[in-house]
């Protein structure tokens, strides 16, 4: 009797990286991951530096790390070249996304793998746990501000995010798809990507134990980063409701968004008393007015570049 040999499923791991000191602890992760029998691993570093920055960074890396690593130049400062880099390099059957400041979990990959063998959705997503320093405000660390999970509306994941998810490159919504390079200095060029994707018919996946976990800079652990962060998220989901909405939805959509808005921050005033809450029901009133800015088709704004991270 013959036996029929399944071949390899090959995955690339991609990671962005962009004069980031950090990025050898996620290298150092991936090499002791758990790999399943049959699994091939290829990682691509994706350099978005002016200058090829991290390639000697790499290069000392390769020992450290059991896995074959391309290394790719792709300037400059737009994250939307680097992930476009990093699917122009890809080869294999999957490709995973860590960003630069991550470490995996050692069942990361295998979790991931796992729920797209039984979903068989086209893309998996996996939490990215936030790690507080010890000047983190405690009302912030306790209510886990930083921390990534998707967002299901009426049971489904309707978008997605590229700091933990696996991608099915066969995918029909995903064969030929890019991150948009006018959204790579803004931030919201991954919500738009899965936006898309899942529009087109693809799945999107969720794996509770493909765990990643990411430091909180002592520069990013205030309120003024949040704000502004969860400002833009709402900038980019009111320009996508800018781009299916007509004639009165438009502004329904801005009233319905404002409404929102002033709600959450009467809801704020009210529970001044209670940090969680009071800064929940606030960062969510900026997001709702993030919306409504969206709407009116004002451009994201810059949160990413070269002030975001440091030369090291």
């Amino acid at each position: 009797m013959t036996q029929t040999l399944r071949r390899p499923i090959r995955i690339d791991i991609a990671v962005c990286t962009y004069r980031r000191a950090e990025l050898d602890q996620t290298l150092l992760s991936l090499a002791v991951l758990t790999i399943p029998a049959g699994v091939i691993v290829r990682i691509i570093v994706a350099d978005n530096d002016v200058t090829p920055s991290a390639r000697d960074r790499v290069d000392a890396m390769r020992a450290a790390v059991p896995f074959e690593i391309a290394y790719v130049h792709c300037p400059a400062a737009n994250i939307s070249i680097a992930r476009n880099a990093c699917l122009d390099n890809a080869a294999g059957d999957f490709v995973a996304f860590i960003d630069d400041d991550e470490t995996a979990s050692e069942d990361w990959l295998a979790e991931l793998l796992v729920m797209a063998d039984t979903t068989g959705a086209d893309a998996v997503l996996g939490p990215v746990k936030a790690i507080y320093g010890n000047t983190a405000p405690t009302w912030m660390q306790r209510g886990d501000f930083h921390s990534t999970l998707p967002v299901r509306v009426a049971g489904e994941i309707l978008t997605g995010y590229t700091c933990n998810v696996l991608l099915r490159r066969s995918a029909p919504s995903l064969v030929g798809r890019r991150f948009n390079i006018a959204l790579g200095r803004t931030g919201g060029e991954d919500t738009e990507f899965f936006t898309h994707m899942h529009n087109a018919g693809g799945r999107i996946a969720f794996a509770e134990d493909a765990l990643v976990q990411e430091p909180v800079p002592e520069k990013r652990a205030t309120v003024s980063w949040l704000a502004k962060r969860r400002f833009r998220m709402g900038q980019t989901h009111g320009r996508m409701l800018l781009e299916a909405a007509a004639g009165s939805r438009h502004w329904r959509a801005i009233a319905l968004a404002g409404t929102k808005s002033a709600y959450c921050f009467v809801a704020a005033v009210l529970l001044v008393a209670s940090p969680i809450k009071r800064h929940r029901y606030g960062l969510r009133g900026i997001m709702h007015a993030g919306v409504v800015s969206g709407l009116f088709g004002v451009r994201e704004i810059e949160q990413y570049g070269t002030m975001e991270k440091a030369p090291q």
